[in-house]
């Protein structure tokens, strides 16, 4: 089953908060549709109640013929946003009226001195005020469509979007920016876990941590001191192990001498024994290099500048006897003056390296030591030409106890674990490739620029 793709806690309180905030605001402007089209239609009621009443009072005088001695009533006019129409009604018929109004009365049969009714009146739904006089003789009825009322609360919805939508996206940026500052204690405790290696498993320090961090704080704190405390155990044992068997093997070893010595017909099999006790000392050495190495941090190292050209020139005379018994020729090209770098780390890694390549190759090979300046940056170079490493097998060979199989020499499979963690401590960069004329493997180390830690 595939593990799911890592989703982001940000983006998901951000999609919260804006949803909810969304949510919330469709309610509101429900609400305030509802408030507004009450209190708008109150006040259009008003103005026509209004509107009624003057009316009423400017068109009391009647001629002999009984008709209206007044002007016609002003016309509300289509363009007007309220768009009030009147109509002078008797006898149910309409005497007078606006421009805008239909021509039968808005309202036939109105029982009551004055009110509000709805008709409908040419398909079209009316809110009309009535009034009469007092003798009763005629009836001032003033109209709005209905459609008018809506298309009032459409041009406020037309006014409003844009700057709504504004907020919201503004709401979005502010959101957006305010969860990354409350989620950057999560970032901080992140960044520090994973700043975490063995060399540093001190604890994840919990003042100033949000209290809804702080019990994965302290769970990490809880399984980084159980891995240091099994790591320190395993260290301890480890050189407790190596420092113990050092004192048996080097007495073991004189045993065999003496006996040797003793028994000179059995040379061939002491001399096996004797091969046997030394793989096994240096394993022990390794394991004691190792037991030192591993809790050191890189801010413990000791560097100081490194004389280059008498290291190689001790290493050749170090290894020179042991080149020659096997046929093997090793050279030395030092063009570099000084590196920065722990003096006796520094030989232990060239030692290891050196010792790799002359084991592995056959008589006849060529090792070539090589420190020059590459790229902007010293670099030493071990190569040979002997059978090399398939591709499959570099990226293990710095794995403790990995030993490349048929090629058969003794070891213990702990010298390029040596080599890495000293060029670890150092920051020096590692690599593995070809040697000398395309053939055989070539180790590579690249010192940190000056500065560089």
């Amino acid at each position: 089953m595939a593990d799911a793709p890592p989703w982001s806690l940000r983006r998901r309180l951000l999609a919260a908060i804006v949803s909810a905030s969304i949510v919330l605001w469709l309610a509101s402007l429900g609400i305030v549709t509802v408030i507004s089209w009450q209190e708008t239609n109150e006040v259009f009621d008003d103005a026509l109640e209004e509107s009624g009443y003057m009316l009423m009072a400017a068109t009391t005088d009647w001629d002999e013929r009984g008709l209206l001695a007044q002007a016609r009533p002003p016309d509300g006019g289509p363009g007007r946003k309220v768009d009030m129409q009147y109509q002078i009604v008797a006898d149910g018929r309409v005497l007078q009226r606006t421009e805008g109004a239909p021509l039968r009365p808005f309202v036939l049969g109105f029982d009551d001195r004055d009110g509000f009714a709805d008709p409908e009146v040419d398909g079209n739904r009316w809110r009309v005020f009535v009034v009469r006089d007092e003798a009763r003789r005629f009836e001032v009825q003033v109209g709005q469509e209905h459609e008018k009322r809506f298309e009032i609360l459409e041009e406020l919805a037309e006014s409003l979007w844009l700057p709504v939508l504004g907020v919201l996206v503004l709401l979005a940026l502010v959101c957006w920016i305010l969860t990354g500052r409350v989620l950057k204690p999560l970032r901080r405790t992140a960044s520090a876990m994973a700043a975490k290696t063995p060399d540093d498993l001190a604890l994840v320090p919990t003042a100033g941590q949000p209290r809804e961090l702080l019990p994965i704080v302290q769970a990490l704190n809880g399984v980084l001191g159980r891995l240091d405390a099994a790591l320190q155990a395993e260290r301890r044992f480890t050189a407790d192990a190596a420092h113990e068997l050092r004192t048996p093997l080097a007495g073991l070893h004189m045993h065999v001498q003496l006996l040797q010595r003793q028994h000179p017909d059995l040379a061939a099999p002491f001399q096996k024994l004797r091969q046997d006790i030394a793989r096994m000392t240096a394993l022990v050495d390794s394991l004691l290099t190792l037991a030192r190495l591993d809790p050191l941090a890189r801010e413990q190292l000791v560097r100081q500048p490194v004389a280059l050209a008498p290291l190689l020139e001790r290493l050749l005379a170090a290894y020179a006897q042991e080149a020659a018994q096997r046929g093997i020729a090793l050279g030395v090209r030092c063009e570099l003056d000084v590196v920065e770098a722990d003096p006796q780390m520094l030989e232990i890694v060239l030692r290891n390296l050196v010792d790799n390549a002359l084991r592995y190759c056959p008589a006849g090979s060529r090792v070539e030591i090589v420190a020059a300046r590459h790229a902007g940056r010293d670099r030493i170079v071990v190569r040979d030409d002997g059978p090399g490493v398939d591709d499959a097998s570099r990226t293990r060979l710095t794995e403790r106890f990995f030993r490349v199989l048929g090629q058969g020499q003794g070891g213990s499979g702990l010298g390029l674990s040596i080599v890495k963690r000293i060029v670890d401590l150092h920051g020096i960069e590692l690599a593995f490739g070809s040697g000398l004329d395309g053939r055989g493997l070539g180790v590579s180390l690249d010192l940190p620029r000056s500065g560089a830690s």
